[in-house]
């Protein structure tokens, strides 16, 4: 392995330890900077500083603009944008369009998106629901055999049959129609150039590639691309995508609907329609059909701030936004008391009883959207948390309803992937945006150089329950619920933090937990981000190994509940602002940056 080569595969893993041992060594990093800044000026001072920033736990600091997003190239890329006077809609597409290729188990334009703008010239919040829709000859039983039974998850998974139609190349033309001032074409610069000329794959990438190879392999084209010589592509591979070049070149030149119509979305629907042992259904009417909609923000109250983020089909302003309005309700602890952690559990365990029995498509389900994060429900709601240890049951509430409905409780299941792109403009526009292609690596489908989501196993596979119709089950044209959760925090009608994170349904407690840290702990961007989590969905505290909080397993078990040590792969990316500037951090979990001027 040449030099050069080892020089990424150095700076990148300063940046892949995990917390509680990051060093940055005196020896490595100026030759890393030294090698990769004579490539795309890849680790330019800036970048490097960002690195040996993040490796000490500090935030960056900026005046004028930030960007914290998953990898080094997506950040240089939405920086230059900025630097050269873009919108942070205009940042989102350079950076988005270079994640794609640099990140593609994660996102790209074959998945979809959430996306939460504060607007500074208007002072108004807005989102635009760039999700995937199912085709409209999907089901109810697209997830069940022919008795009605549910199929297996990695059966459903890999393939065409859970592939839902792409959002994000929509979105990201939406948010450059309404925010961007700079030219379309000048947004795809660098995801051309690495493209063509090449990028060394990543320790994160060449890991999942690796432990994902016997899906990978089963599709041609997949395999050709992610493996060499019949082997896994290695970390500091020289890695090239001409497919994926030739369609950045097109978009760039004709707009986000080369991948609705003509030989790309035809190569979509081939590919879909074409998987072998597990097609999908869908058409080119599909994907012409498609429409990214504006919606309004959810916003809840903590601590004199307005949280807000993203609501359905997404889950998760609905849920962040439940377990803060809780905690509102009791004063702030420290970090690491046990019941601090008991309030924070139950709490997350009350809001996700309620996102399994209400949360989903609203433009096909009623939802009780309002009652759920209204003051008098969570109220209500937060006198089941007065006691002193583990609830021993917990169920939905009775949110206020315009309407009687009666649904059964969601058995959909999200594992973790995602990424997460938080930006600040020299404008004072402020955007937050979570995409994906959902489960790593999606339906492992791949069609000019990228890859195709497996969004629709984000709806339930059942459709009933004891003849009860499920809230989130399969339904034509309906998007599937999502945890994502794309966060705005206001105070005083000005955003005061940008946030968000991939992480399966962990992300909600990725986000809520991280917001708690920075406003009831007083932690700075960087530390939000890095804080060991302690997260509990359905009973079990999940508590992070190899952290602090492994002192913690015994004080909880006394408290009553099941603790269970594991990884806690979050990619939380955040942007402070406040009266002195703006402070970015980078979760050290992944190969994320913050970059700012």
């Amino acid at each position: 392995m040449n030099f050069f080569y080892s020089a990424i595969i150095a700076a990148i893993t300063l940046f892949s330890v995990p917390v509680q041992a990051q060093q940055v060594s005196d020896e490595v990093l100026p030759e890393a900077k030294t090698a990769l800044a004579t490539k795309f000026e890849f680790l330019s001072p800036e970048v490097a500083a960002s690195l040996a920033a993040k490796a000490r736990g500090e935030p960056i600091l900026a005046k004028d603009w930030m960007v914290a997003v998953a990898n080094p190239h997506a950040a240089v890329a939405g920086a230059r944008v900025l630097k050269e006077g873009g919108t942070a809609a205009d940042a989102m597409v350079a950076v988005q369009a270079v994640l794609g290729l640099v990140e593609p188990q994660s996102s790209g334009i074959g998945g979809g998106a959430f996306l939460v703008w504060f607007d500074a010239t208007t002072g108004k919040l807005t989102t635009l629901d760039g999700r995937e829709t199912a085709p409209m000859a999907a089901t109810p039983r697209l997830f069940q055999n022919a008795n009605g039974e549910r199929i297996k998850f990695w059966d459903a998974v890999v393939g065409g049959r859970s592939v839902g139609v792409p959002g994000t190349p929509a979105l990201m033309e939406a948010a450059h129609k309404r925010w961007g001032q700079k030219a379309w074409n000048n947004l795809f610069l660098e995801a051309i150039d690495l493209a063509e000329s090449g990028f060394a794959v990543s320790p994160r990438l060449a890991a999942l590639i690796a432990g994902d190879a016997d899906r990978l392999r089963q599709f041609s084209d997949t395999e050709a691309y992610f493996f060499q010589d019949g082997e896994p592509l290695v970390e500091g591979t020289w890695l090239t995508n001409a497919e994926y070049a030739d369609v950045m070149h097109r978009m760039a030149n004709e707009g986000a609907r080369v991948i609705y119509s003509g030989e790309i979305a035809k190569a979509i629907v081939n590919t879909v329609r074409g998987a072998e042992k597990n097609p999908g259904v869908i058409s080119l009417t599909d994907l012409s059909t498609y429409t990214v909609k504006e919606r309004p923000a959810v916003c809840a109250s903590f601590r004199g701030h307005q949280v807000c983020g993203m609501g359905p089909p997404s889950s998760g302003a609905l849920t962040v936004g439940q377990i803060l309005g809780l905690l509102d309700q009791f004063p702030a602890g420290s970090k690491y008391n046990p019941q601090t952690m008991r309030l924070m559990g139950d709490a997350s365990r009350l809001a996700f009883a309620d996102r399994e029995r209400y949360m989903a498509d609203s433009d096909f389900v009623p939802m009780p959207t309002k009652g759920l994060v209204s003051d008098d429900y969570l109220s209500e709601r937060a006198k089941l948390l007065t006691g002193s240890t583990a609830l021993t049951e917990v169920a939905p509430g009775n949110p206020e309803y315009s309407h009687a409905s009666l649904w059964a409780d969601d058995v959909s299941l999200e594992l973790p992937s995602t990424s997460h792109i938080s930006i600040v403009d020299s404008y004072g526009n402020a955007l937050s945006m979570t995409t994906t292609i959902e489960n790593g690596f999606g339906s492992r489908l791949m069609t000019n150089g990228f890859l195709l989501n497996n969004e629709l196993t984000d709806f339930s596979f059942s459709s009933h329950i004891d003849g009860v119709p499920i809230a989130n089950r399969v339904e034509p044209g309906k998007r599937p619920r999502s945890s994502m959760s794309p966060t705005i925090v206001l105070k005083d009608g000005l955003p005061t933090l940008v946030i968000g994170s991939p992480g399966g349904s962990r992300i909600i407690g990725y986000v809520a937990e991280a917001i708690v840290a920075h406003i009831d702990l007083g932690m700075n961007a960087q530390a939000t981000v890095s804080t060991p989590h302690a997260i509990n969905r359905f009973g079990t505290f999940e508590l992070e190994k190899g952290t602090s909080l492994e002192n913690m397993v015994e004080p909880m078990e006394a408290l009553g509940y099941k603790v269970k040590l594991r990884a806690l792969n979050s990619g939380l990316h955040a942007i402070s602002i406040t009266k002195d500037g703006l402070a970015g951090g980078a979760d050290p979990r992944r190969e994320g940056i913050a970059l700012g001027q």
